[in-house]
């Protein structure tokens, strides 16, 4: 947008909100803005956009109880969803990409809602919320719909947000069933990295450390996040260890389609795909 300066809009409501979009149809929306402000200044056509901060807009950075869900904001910043004590009470493997999600001031800034629509499949809280089968609400002026997180990203950096839709917010059910509850990522270093390969699973583990039900989603392995009905099919009645864990090798294989890039190769996000599996707390899960 060339010949003034990009103009930015703070909305403190979603009335607010329709009017100045409906006044600037193609400025952008955004939350943190932690990926949206690198990509302005790398150029291309996001650099002199018009923005809309939804920051101060109420509805957005809720979290609430209704009924057998919880209802996070998709405004909600990642450092207040790791002190809140609904989430970590009830979405421990989320609490758990939350903490190696960028740095403090990163998580300080960058919300929920922002990770999702950014549709990055390294993106840290995109395994959790599939194994829980996340819902997303999209608000428009005049309605809102609902679609499962798997069916709204639908590729590297591309979702299913329609004209004139906003992510609003997330719907996770409870899983008080299931008592193991971890995540894994496998980056260049130990703090500011993005995911090479990651692992989110959560599962139901009998007092004879039987696996009755269990739930796995691989992150920077594919175009979208990868979970694998068969694998989880295979495992479950399965002991909890790792020897089971080595006899579904050759079902993440042939489940996972990862690539070359800066930095790895796809031979190596095969080989950390499968050794994740490894990687779970075989010892310590308390019926």
């Amino acid at each position: 947008m060339s010949g003034r300066e990009a103009r930015v809009w703070l909305p403190g409501s979603l009335d607010e909100l329709w009017k100045i979009w409906s006044d600037a149809p193609d400025a952008v929306l955004y939350a943190g803005g932690t990926d949206l402000m690198v990509r302005r200044r790398k150029g291309g056509p996001l650099a002199g956009s018009d923005l809309i901060c939804l920051e101060r807009v109420a509805d957005f950075r809720e979290i609430r109880e209704e009924g057998e869900e919880i209802l996070i904001g998709a405004g909600c910043t990642i450092a207040s969803l790791m002190d809140h004590p609904l989430v970590r009470q009830n979405f421990p493997v989320l609490t758990q990409a939350f903490k190696v999600l960028g740095s403090p001031p990163i998580r300080n800034m960058a919300s929920i809602g922002g990770n999702i629509c950014t549709a990055s499949p390294a993106g840290d809280t995109l395994p959790p919320l599939y194994v829980m089968d996340a819902l997303l609400e999209l608000r428009r002026e005049n309605g809102l719909r609902r679609i499962p997180i798997r069916e709204f990203i639908t590729g590297p950096g591309k979702t299913d947000l329609g004209p004139g839709e906003v992510l609003s917010g997330i719907r996770i059910p409870r899983l008080p069933r299931y008592n193991l509850h971890h995540y894994e990522k496998v980056g260049q270093r130990n703090a500011l990295s993005i995911s090479i390969a990651g692992l989110a699973a959560i599962a139901r583990i009998s007092a004879e450390r039987t696996i009755e039900d269990i739930r796995l989603a691989w992150g920077s392995v594919g175009p979208t996040v990868v979970r694998s009905r068969n694998i989880e099919k295979a495992l479950t009645g399965k002991p909890l260890s790792s020897e089971s864990m080595e006899a579904a090798f050759p079902l993440v294989d042939r489940a996972v389609s990862p690539i070359d890039d800066l930095r790895a190769n796809a031979r190596y996000r095969r080989i950390l795909a499968r050794n994740l599996l490894l990687r779970l707390p075989f010892r310590g899960v308390h019926p």
